[in-house]
């Protein structure tokens, strides 16, 4: 029984020992806290010049989007027509380049929060996308530089010859250079103009990512109309030069607000953090899970870190061992740990845990854009084989510009929502958004699968109408034109516009609030890989659907003359992946833990009476 109870206050006296390192530990980290928040204020005060930047960081953004979108909208349209190409190859051509630009977009990010900062990367990649253009615009204007002119009723037209090839891609690889610059970083710079700590700031970002897709979208509608109908109508080597003249302009405007950006610096490769995190994970992967994290595990956050403090959460509680302390782990007298590759701080695990969390929404985003794809691509193909006239008149609209009512929509629609709607359920909710972003995006995937049901009805309209009625024309090397209103695909593309007003500025605006600060332009990154990845894989759907279509007894479902195919049954199917994406999303939001940032606070232990620890934020400044 003596045995029992000495043993017994033994445990008690062990446990209060424990208690009591435990309260030094944290006395430490809190002096370690405290030294940073004053080293933040010895730093030179950062000058916020929010909305007056603004002119220069959009007008960059409008003229570099009226040159890309100038040359990239009506691109389908110029390989098929000067290039004499077929409509599949020119399609797998557009999607590889897309999503190769999209891609590279994840190099750029990495390049610019390692080396050169987002500054140096926009006015590097702007100039890029400029000599891109400039060499597109040559093929078009130097007659060597393409195939010769097919003649409407030819059947065989003589394709580009290796070097014609070679030149035309020079100027894609260029501009795949500049996207991969620009697209990652342009969103996140303009944002870092705002001040984060201040109301303010914080809804002039989130009106920022409204407007800026607004004024992407109207420059859009710009290059749908005006510069596509100099292209169609007037000449390719003019209506090409007006993009790289746009684009010109943007270095320009860029430059010119160079003395009154906000530069956050690169702060080496975020990149190098998460690795250790992973490593550390598995190293220690035997040590038993800490019943009391925020009491176990090794907390510091370097001085003149840019990312705000993370406070602890349960997902993904395996990734904690890399924070738990052991013999072998040695702390220097600043307080950080001797040997990153052996013990990480709370912090860098719970950095690593955003990032973990977002990755799943990119399928999501890569499934959500194949309906946007289809819009940009066979879409096209079917105003081609519609009757485009306006009227009675002769004026025909060119094909690529049926895409500008889907950014019509989007421009309508988004200064309503950041307006009127916003406010009003930013009443009704109590959220600064007014809805969360998941529950925006989700809106945009539920419309997505509407605009390809509404797709497919009016396809086989269409069909229909050119086989069974009097048709309008021949268009070349494709077939009959129907006699149905080119304004029946008004419909489909607005509900696009729609959607993507919802999913894609949702994401966008979820990737730069849900990724840690310095690894920003990786996260907007991720959204154009999305693309590049959606882009990609409906490449692969349209090669498969035309090889496994080809013997069928509905016959190819995308022949060369959508009257002879089933583009609708194509439609249809793209309509059912947006319905198993919408179950996957619904299924991921609900499971998803929005970031919580305890700036400026860190973490104190209380001792109550009976011994045991309860943990208090208190806030240091």
């Amino acid at each position: 029984m003596k045995a029992a109870e000495k043993q017994t206050v033994e445990k008690k006296e062990n446990g209060a020992l424990e208690l009591e390192k435990i309260y030094e530990n944290k006395t430490m980290e809190l002096e370690n806290v405290k030294k940073t928040v004053g080293n933040d204020h010895d730093e030179p005060k950062i000058n916020y010049r929010g909305w007056k930047a603004m002119p220069f960081i959009i007008g960059n953004e409008t003229f570099e989007k009226l040159g890309a979108v100038g040359t990239l909208a009506n691109l389908l349209i110029y390989l098929t027509s000067v290039f004499n190409m077929k409509n599949i190859t020119a399609a797998t051509i557009i999607n590889i380049f897309n999503g190769t630009a999209n891609f590279g977009t994840m190099i750029g990010a990495y390049l610019c929060d390692t080396y050169f900062g987002r500054y140096n990367t926009l006015g590097f990649a702007t100039v890029a996308s400029f000599l891109g253009l400039q060499a597109i615009q040559l093929t078009a204007a130097i007659p060597t530089l393409h195939p010769p002119h097919c003649a409407a009723e030819s059947s065989t037209c003589k394709g580009p010859t290796a070097g014609q090839m070679a030149f035309l891609l020079s100027g894609f690889g260029l501009m795949i250079i500049g996207a991969g610059g620009v697209r990652p970083c342009n969103l996140a710079f303009g944002a870092d103009q705002f001040n984060p700590n201040t109301e303010s700031g914080k809804r002039g970002i989130n009106s920022f990512f409204n407007w800026y897709f607004c004024t992407f979208t109207f420059a859009q509608m710009v290059s749908l109309t005006l510069i596509v109908y100099v292209q169609s109508n007037v000449s390719w080597a003019i209506g090409l030069a007006i993009p790289a003249l746009l684009m010109l302009i943007a270095c320009v405007v860029f430059f010119m607000g160079t003395k009154i950006y906000v530069r956050v610096p690169a702060t080496g490769s975020p990149m190098t953090s998460v690795a250790q995190v992973i490593v550390v994970a598995v190293k220690k992967r035997q040590l038993k899970q800490p019943d009391q994290p925020l009491l176990s595990l090794f907390n510091y956050i370097p001085p003149g870190s840019i990312n705000c403090k993370l406070r602890h959460t349960d997902q993904f509680r395996f990734l904690d061992k890399a924070a738990m302390l052991t013999p072998e782990d040695h702390i220097n007298p600043d307080g950080s740990a001797a040997n990153r590759w052996r013990l990480c701080s709370v912090q860098q695990v719970e950095e690593v845990k955003c990032v973990l969390r977002v990755l799943p929404t990119w399928f999501a985003a890569v499934i959500f854009h194949l309906m946007i794809n289809q819009q940009h691509t066979y879409a096209v193909f079917q105003a081609q084989q519609s009757n485009r006239r306006l009227g009675n008149i002769s004026f025909k609209i060119p094909a690529a510009s049926y895409v500008v009512f889907m950014m019509l929509s989007m421009t309508i629609w988004i200064p309503i929502y950041d307006r009127i709607f916003v406010p009003f359920l930013r009443r009704l909710t109590g959220k600064e958004g007014g809805i969360t972003l998941l529950q925006r995006m989700g809106i945009g995937i539920g419309i997505s699968i509407i605009t390809m049901l509404v797709s497919g009805v009016v396809e086989e309209h269409r069909r229909t109408t050119a086989l069974t009625k009097p048709t309008v024309g021949f268009q070349p090397r494709r077939g009959a034109v129907s006699s149905m209103s080119g304004m029946f695909l008004i419909p489909q593309f607005a509900l696009a516009g729609l959607a993507d007003a919802f999913t894609s500025i949702g994401l966008v605006e979820f990737y730069y609030k849900q990724f840690p600060e310095n690894m920003r332009s990786i996260g907007g990154s991720l959204f154009f890989c999305a693309l590049a990845g959606s882009s990609y894989l409906s490449s692969l759907l349209i090669t498969i659907v035309h090889q496994t279509t080809q013997g069928a007894a509905t016959g190819n479902w995308l022949p060369e003359d959508l009257n002879k195919g089933r583009l609708d049954y194509f439609y249809y199917m793209i309509a059912g992946l947006e319905v198993l994406n919408l179950g996957y999303f619904l299924v991921y939001a609900r499971w998803y833990e929005y970031r919580e940032t305890g700036a400026g606070s860190a973490t104190t232990i209380e001792f109550e009476a009976n011994g045991e620890a309860k943990q208090s934020d208190k806030t240091l400044v």
